[in-house]
């Protein structure tokens, strides 16, 4: 059954979002994404533009996948820095979507809330279609919708640990107040049960980018979260039955003869 994903504008076939960094090889970069059965990769400016021109090699790999690009602001740790990143990174990507990083710390990479609904207001202003990496925080969360966002990406864990979701309450909160928000897991995740998992929570997408390159085989562990991200999404789709104390016998015992 046909089941897109709508951000802003764009409707897409995948719910699984990747990253393009730290992988061995540019050439198992570009088998893991296509494995992965994507649309949309997540690229730094950093990356792209570090070492004079040499990202022209990287970001023609990157446009001969035809996939669409998510320019992020990571490492941004300042309103300012995160702004004149994205206003940088829409010169340079040709598009106006951004996921935004404000980060508040180096241990966690936490999001700076506070930064993060300032330059989510400034960007949107700007005609900026806004992805923030966010926390599970329902008023953080208004905030941003009411700055101009129509995507919310609360992170699942810290980026990279690979902790998967680590506060379940909050998740299946959002997901309730915003019922009609595409909400995106971004970060945390490590394994592809994990991605399932917030599927069947109701979450519309995941995004992730350490699980795949840096497992053991990336292409493989690539083909491995596309086949969980659909799994979860059908899962949910299909109802799942809700959990009992007790048990619930799957075999009728009516008619049954007993001795």
């Amino acid at each position: 059954m046909n089941d897109p994903l709508r951000l802003y504008d764009v409707e897409l076939d995948s719910r699984l979002l990747v990253g393009t960094a730290q992988y061995p090889s540019p050439a198992i970069l570009a088998e893991a994404l296509a494995a992965s059965r994507a649309e949309v990769v997540t690229v730094s400016l950093r990356r792209e533009a570090g070492g004079g021109r040499a990202g022209q090699t990287f970001w023609g790999l990157i446009r001969s996948l035809g996939m669409r690009v998510l320019p992020n602001t990571a490492g941004c740790r300042t309103v300012k820095e995160a702004v004149t990143t994205a206003q940088m990174a829409r010169e340079l990507f040709g598009t106006d979507w951004i996921k935004l990083e404000v980060i508040a710390d180096e241990d966690l990479l936490a999001p700076d809330v506070f930064g993060l609904v300032e330059a989510a207001r400034i960007l949107s202003d700007e005609g900026f279609k806004v992805f923030p990496y966010t926390t599970d925080d329902l008023r953080v969360a208004d905030k941003l919708l009411d700055a101009g966002c129509k995507v919310l990406m609360p992170w699942g864990a810290p980026i990279g640990s690979g902790r998967g979701l680590n506060n379940i309450f909050a998740l299946r909160a959002m997901r309730a107040r915003f019922p009609d928000t595409p909400l995106v897991i971004d970060a945390g995740l490590g394994a592809p049960s994990q991605a399932a998992q917030a599927f069947e929570l109701g979450y519309d997408a995941v995004l992730l980018n350490t699980a795949i390159a840096r497992a053991g085989d990336p292409v493989a562990m690539a083909r491995a979260f596309a086949g969980a991200c659909e799994a979860g999404r059908a899962a949910f789709r299909a109802q799942p039955i809700e959990p009992r104390d007790m048990a619930a016998p799957s075999t009728p015992v009516i008619g049954q003869g007993f001795s």
